[in-house]
């Protein structure tokens, strides 16, 4: 579930392995593209850490930040 905190949407998502993670990141990166929207995120083996906020709009949670989220959650 994404959490609202300190002007983000966050998530962790937890992979069997580094391998895994790294091909979600990488679906990911082209989901973002396509919404013209990029996240902030990390990751640490088999974790990876998303953080949702749009920038232009002063760095708090928008519609774009909501759709987005949705999307990644579908992958």
């Amino acid at each position: 579930m994404w959490k609202e905190e300190n002007t983000k949407l966050v998530k962790d998502f937890k992979f069997g392995d580094f391998q895994e993670a790294f091909a979600f990141m990488t679906r990911v990166a082209f989901l973002a593209e396509s919404h013209g929207h990029h996240p902030n995120w990390s990751n640490v083996y088999n974790t990876v850490t998303i953080e949702l906020t749009t920038h232009d709009e002063g760095n708090i949670v928008t519609e774009k930040d909501r759709k987005l989220a949705a999307a990644i959650d579908k992958i």
